[in-house]
């Protein structure tokens, strides 16, 4: 049995009253999350104390999640296992053509519209100066009903797009894959799959400035933590040419060192090998 997060790990004793061998991901590290009331936090919190004690073995997706988990329990019963992506080897440039996009002319951002995604740092700090290039933003923003959202769309200027949500994965490809470079703003979690698909795709990568970002994108992606550096970053991305190129095959590096799907799913086979009765 492999159960995929923690969030109702309490009833997982179920599987162990009836012997039944559970391996846990335990995902990230979900109760420290801004969005969460404190009721919800308590919740999930408890439920990850129960998913060490309940499950039979543990997956962590980063390094920092298996530190985490071995300072509660034994580091004997925890792997750590990265997610995967697909790698994108090629896209239609045509998908582009209903934003009125080019190749290589655009930004791309894609996040939930979360204050701990750094969102409206970013947005205030692309604005800071004019960049003649858009930042694309994909996500639902709604103005009306959370005031996060709003102070994020009132931040924008014409050179931000909102475009939404988009369901199709073969445009968001092609964003990835067509983009100057990807902005990725996640403060809380492991391995984030959003920031493995941009490296699948050999976008470069300006992450914000933490533990888990800093292992997923490795050394050849550029780091900021304020506003003013995230600005500084954004603009030596815009005018250095020769950095961009070398930024991508960083970006493809790390994709084949760490998150191939043969690597991944690999891993999975071996450890539920294990496990098997």
């Amino acid at each position: 049995m492999l159960t995929l997060g923690y969030n109702t790990a309490i009833f997982c004793a179920l599987y162990r009253l009836k012997r039944i061998k559970n391996i846990i991901n335990m995902d990230g590290i979900e109760w420290q999350r801004d969005k969460w009331s404190f009721l919800e936090r308590t919740w999930l919190y408890l439920n990850e104390k129960a998913g060490l004690l309940l499950g039979d073995h543990l997956v962590a997706d980063h390094p920092e999640i298996k530190r985490h988990l071995a300072g509660f329990i034994s580091k004997k019963k925890i792997t750590m296992i990265p997610y995967t992506a697909p790698m994108v080897r090629s896209a239609d440039a045509a998908y582009l053509n209903q934003f009125h996009l080019e190749p290589g002319k655009f930004v791309l951002l894609i996040a939930r519209p979360e204050s701990e995604n750094s969102i409206l740092k970013i947005v205030r700090a692309y604005t800071a100066q004019k960049r003649y290039m858009p930042l694309v933003v994909l996500g639902k923003y709604d103005s009306k009903h959370y005031e996060y959202q709003k102070q994020v769309l009132d931040a924008g200027n014409d050179e931000i797009m909102f475009v939404g949500v988009i369901y199709d994965q073969t445009v968001v490809q092609a964003l990835r894959f067509y983009a100057r470079f990807y902005v990725h703003g996640h403060t809380v979690g492991g391995t984030n799959p959003s920031l493995v698909e941009a490296l699948g795709a050999g976008s470069p990568v300006l992450a914000h400035d933490n533990r888990f970002n800093r292992w997923v994108a490795g050394e050849g992606a550029l780091f900021f933590g304020d506003e003013q550096t995230c600005d500084r970053q954004i603009t030596k991305l815009l005018q250095d040419d020769d950095l961009v190129a070398k930024m991508r095959v960083a970006s493809k590096r790390r994709y084949f060192e760490q998150f191939t799907e043969d690597k991944v799913y690999g891993a999975y086979e071996r450890l539920l090998g294990e496990y098997a009765d």
